[in-house]
């Protein structure tokens, strides 16, 4: 299954705290591309419910889901691009994202517990609550091989991290 072509969307994903929003901006800025939040996608319940500190369920994750996978379908069909930063902390959940295509990677934030438990220490104005940060290890199934997946440590620099990304997104054989 080569890959010579770009992919027309990237999903930025990994649990709370991992920077996917702070890296998904950063590297649309790189790439040129639209960056989109997938929190953004979330119906008001999902957000209250977070807010409120209690996890969300598979089912209030389909509507979210299938909401960016309409995104992104409709960026794709147009010819464009985009980057969005979403958990999809299941295979489940990126099967939904997405849909058969083949013009779509996964960028795997990975990073330890302890130092992403840091980082929500010091985030001000998030609704997703430290707390839930062991539900959403416990929710993980971090993506095979199979899954198109680039996997970077964000035990790094933003640029550090996006110029590994970038990297990685290169067909093989091409210069620059």
């Amino acid at each position: 299954m080569g890959r010579a072509e770009a992919p027309c969307a990237l999903i930025v994903m990994g649990v709370s705290g991992s920077g996917k929003s702070t890296i998904a901006e950063a590297l649309g800025q790189r790439l040129g591309w639209r960056f989109e939040d997938g929190d953004s996608f979330h119906p008001a319940s999902n957000v209250e419910k977070m807010r409120a500190g209690h996890p969300l369920t598979d089912e209030d994750r389909w509507p979210w889901l299938n909401a960016i996978a309409d995104e992104i379908a409709r960026v794709c069909e147009r010819g464009g691009h985009v980057i969005i930063a979403c958990s999809a902390l299941k295979h489940t959940y990126r099967d939904v994202l997405l849909r058969g295509r083949d013009d779509v990677r996964f960028v795997f934030l990975k990073g330890t517990k302890e130092l992403i438990a840091d980082r929500l220490a010091h985030r001000k104005g998030h609704f997703m609550p430290p707390e839930l940060l062991t539900s959403q290890f416990n929710t993980l199934e971090p993506p095979a091989t199979g899954e198109h997946v680039i996997t970077v440590s964000i035990d790094e620099s933003v640029e550090a991290i996006v110029d590994g990304i970038v990297r990685q997104l290169k067909p093989r054989g091409t210069k620059r």
